[in-house]
């Protein structure tokens, strides 16, 4: 036996200092094709730097072998060091046998580095190389996944479920085409492969795009099954609880749902956008002080968040709590997220405490935007009517009538405002 077979031996066991001994006995004693293979399965256990050592002990007495180029440049995207990996690859010329190699390399570590057009024209250069080579198609399908082209990525997908291949370097391809064809929208297509995946290899993040793809075909009780499964299995996954909460609504069982978004929050209460939610489920339960609280702790959560703003400025208006919308909107109404909607929301709590002034200027703001919105144009001639301006109450009165022509009483109050 070879001391490269004895080292793997002594690591397959846990003992790691025989294992480093008889490492160190192949380094110097082994032929190196053992070396090589050595290397190798090194690398497959995580033992990168030792797997780097072989590879440049024999790149020393290789210098041309451009595998070994490439296996080191793998090592060093690993190790985060890209400009060795660069270095590497810059000496594989385009008629090596390994360039195709070398070229999803640089794929690799142009895409770590966040230069994805660089990564995909490395890529394509590849396939017009190898245009039947699986690992190709595998590797420019697992790109376009990751980088949210799923429709492209569903072509290779497709082409190498079509070629006879449905896993490939522990990847499930029929898995990987169901959450594309999901997050594409197609959601009958997506069931379909899903479904398929057994049971024993589906982890949370499939079940859940099954599940999300049975809530978008309006299978909402199998939607619940399956976020139910993940629920218990793995209660912190967060992203269960939205839909879920809206599954139970869609079944009429809007309790259930209020008492599911309060679980998920309960995991996740740094989620606001699962405040959000639960507060939309607590306006759908009646509980409207619940409301106001989920969003307040959604606005503390994500203070620059404007929608999120908007939606406690609109709580606070509907449910008469002027001084706390004011306070709201007061101290970010020079700010530039601040819009005609909240400039209008600011304007109606500030005429009904009695800031006449603030009111105006605010209803000036708003109307820069709000000028076909009959709502707000509504709110602004009572406002304007009540404070004495008929010339502002009768040009807004007009430009009402241009948006409603069928408002008759509307139109009375111009008329009657024409003939005072």
């Amino acid at each position: 036996m070879n001391y490269s077979q004895t080292a793997l031996d002594f690591l397959e066991k846990g003992q790691l200092d025989d294992f480093e001994k008889n490492y160190k006995l192949a380094l110097k004693n082994d032929t190196d094709e053992y070396l090589f293979s050595l290397a190798e399965e090194l690398y497959s256990y995580g033992f990168s730097d030792h797997s780097k050592e072989i590879y440049e002990q024999l790149l020393k007495k290789y210098p041309d072998d451009d595998t070994l180029k490439v296996n080191l440049a793998e090592l060093a995207i690993d190790a985060d060091d890209d400009d060795k990996a660069l270095e590497y690859l810059s000496f594989v010329s385009p008629d090596s046998d390994e360039y195709v190699s070398s070229l999803m390399v640089s794929a690799d570590l142009y895409q770590t580095q966040g230069l994805i057009e660089n990564s995909e024209q490395k890529l394509l250069e590849a396939q017009l190389l190898a245009p039947e080579e699986p690992a190709i198609w595998l590797a420019l399908a697992e790109f376009y996944f990751s980088t949210r082209q799923f429709q492209k990525a569903i072509k290779y997908y497709i082409d190498l479920i079509k070629s006879g291949v449905t896993e490939m370097s522990a990847i499930n391809l029929v898995e990987r085409l169901g959450v594309a064809y999901a997050q594409t929208g197609k959601f009958e297509q997506a069931v379909g492969y899903l479904e398929q995946i057994k049971t024993i290899n589906m982890n949370s993040d499939v079940k859940f795009e099954l599940g999300f793809t049975y809530f978008n075909l309006k299978e909402y009780q199998q939607a619940i099954d399956v976020f139910e499964e993940i629920r218990e299995d793995e209660p912190q996954y967060s992203s269960l609880y939205p839909y879920l909460a809206d599954a139970y609504v869609e079944q009429n069982q809007v309790d259930k749902a209020l008492i599911t978004v309060q679980e998920g929050l309960a995991n996740d209460q740094y989620n606001e956008q699962l405040w959000v939610k639960a507060s939309e489920i607590a306006k759908q339960a009646g509980q409207m002080e619940l409301v106001g609280e989920y969003l307040t702790k959604a606005r503390e959560t994500a203070p620059d968040d404007i929608s999120i703003l908007s939606r406690l400025s609109d709580w606070y208006v509907d449910n008469g709590k002027d001084d706390e919308n004011i306070e709201l909107l007061k101290p970010v109404a020079d700010q530039e997220m601040f819009d005609a909607h909240l400039s209008y929301n600011l304007a109606m709590s500030l005429s009904h405490k009695g800031d006449i002034k603030g009111a105006t200027t605010n209803f000036q703001i708003a109307e820069r935007e709000l000028d076909t919105d009959t709502k707000f144009l509504k709110d602004a001639i009572f406002f304007y009517r009540e404070n004495g301006d008929r010339d502002k109450e009768i040009e807004l009165l007009k430009q009402y009538l241009k948006v409603d022509p069928e408002d008759f009483e509307m139109q009375s109050m111009l008329d009657e405002e024409l003939d005072y």
